[in-house]
């Protein structure tokens, strides 16, 4: 687990860290695309995948509505002395995985209904807090996780900005300031957890370091900040368009 090679990490070559990335990996995701995930209502089966997003692992991606989903202790919020609360957070999604999870850690680990998996997500994103999708090959190469990530306690995280893996890949989408909106109050550029804000007359977007994580929109009061496609972060993971 990702949470598990932050010690390590400072120590790994380039080739050793890339390694990891291709084995343990995870997409950002907008608010709005992780409650698709939850709330598709058929199956999806999606062919070329790899095209679609970049994980040629992720090649059998099937939600049912209403899906499995179970909740537990966030793993990487677990080792810091003062995480960030709450620390149930974690949702694994469908089947085996959520009985496996209810059967191995039953004390740290509730099922949700749909709702209340999606009402999970709702807080998580005003908290200022990043979904992302995690991918496994050695898991059924499929989708099976969908992560709720601060940037004080996430390990995913830490490995990217600090350490350069990279574990974590764009949404396919860019925050852009709407310049007249903005009170150069800093919330962004605090918020951010890529750092991809910088606040100096007005916010400004680094678009090397955004992630699209829709973050820094749902913390400006102002309403100054949204998201953009764009197709030089490669295309999102929707899956409201594989009807």
């Amino acid at each position: 687990m990702i949470y598990a090679l932050k010690n390590v990490l400072p120590q790994m070559t380039a080739a050793e860290r890339q390694a990891a990335a291709d084995h343990d990996h995870g997409k950002v995701l907008p608010t709005e695309l992780a409650q698709a995930l939850l709330t598709h209502n058929h199956d999806i089966g999606l062919r070329d995948l790899e095209q679609i997003i970049p994980y040629p692992v992720a090649r059998n991606l099937l939600l049912k509505g209403p899906p499995d989903v179970a909740v537990f202790d966030c793993p990487c919020r677990a080792t810091r002395p003062h995480p960030c609360e709450p620390t149930q957070v974690c949702m694994i999604v469908g089947q085996p995985f959520v009985d496996f999870i209810m059967e191995h850690h039953p004390a740290k680990s509730r099922r949700l209904t749909q709702r209340e998996a999606v009402d999970l997500l709702q807080a998580e994103h005003a908290r200022g807090h990043v979904h992302a999708a995690y991918f496994k090959d050695a898991m059924l190469d499929r989708f099976y996780a969908i992560c709720n990530c601060c940037k004080c306690c996430c390990g995913g995280i830490e490995a990217m900005v600090r350490h350069g893996v990279p574990m974590i890949t764009s949404s396919g989408y860019v925050a852009q300031v709407e310049s007249a909106y903005c009170t150069v109050c800093g919330a962004c550029e605090d918020a951010c957890p890529f750092g991809a804000i910088h606040v100096d007359g007005t916010a400004q977007v680094i678009f090397e370091k955004c992630m699209g994580c829709g973050v820094c929109e749902g913390q400006c009061a102002q309403g100054a900040i949204s998201l953009a496609l764009d197709a030089r972060k490669g295309r999102p993971l929707d899956v409201r368009a594989f009807a």
